[in-house]
């Protein structure tokens, strides 16, 4: 695989688009058709894992000699799914709920490539234990941050930091949606290392 294989990210993320493009590689990026709807009984870290392997699969078949990688994120605190809140109301629920408790953000990444005999599909978990928080804070935060397309209710690369008492995990990056350490290991086994 050489420098010159176009990498494709299967999402229209702008989060998952700007996290990219810091590893300083040519890419375009393609909306995958793909129905999230959980089968049944399905984990949420299986969801995920499925759900970012038949995005990168959708485009893949279509450019069969790209190199292209798909992601999903999900918000889960105990043992419940919190999606992205849409508006303020929903957001200040979410906090509410999360208030002085664990949320586990779930990554699914996957890689498919022309040099590689099948998809490369990881879970990688990021945890992120909440402050008690007050009333006050969550509107103050709400108005000042609308969190309204992030899972969990959670823009951690904004003010959503404050929310925090405490991160926990191997790549920062994976609470935005894209664990870019992760990726780097995969690109480097399809051929196309960042480096070097």
């Amino acid at each position: 695989m050489n420098r010159e294989t176009p990498v494709i990210l299967a999402s229209t993320s702008p989060y998952r688009r700007d996290l990219l493009a810091r590893l300083g590689i040519p890419f375009t990026v393609a909306a995958p058709a793909v129905e999230e709807t959980p089968l049944p009984d399905e984990t949420p870290a299986q969801l995920v894992q499925r759900l970012a392997q038949a995005k990168a699969g959708a485009v893949f078949t279509q450019h069969p000699q790209a190199i292209v990688i798909g992601a999903d994120q999900m918000a889960v605190c105990a043992g419940a799914v919190l999606g992205k809140p849409g508006n303020a109301e929903r957001a200040a629920r979410q906090l509410r709920r999360v208030s002085g408790k664990r949320v586990d953000f779930l990554n699914g990444l996957a890689l498919m490539a022309p040099s590689l005999p099948a998809a490369r599909v990881e879970l990688v978990v990021y945890t992120v234990h909440m402050r008690e928080l007050s009333d006050e804070e969550i509107a103050g935060y709400i108005r000042r941050d609308h969190p309204f397309d992030c899972a969990g209710s959670f823009r951690s690369e904004g003010l959503g930091i404050a929310l925090a008492s405490r991160l926990e995990g191997d790549d920062p990056t994976a609470l935005v949606g894209l664990p870019l350490i992760r990726l780097c290991t995969l690109l480097a086994a399809a051929g196309r290392p960042v480096l070097g």
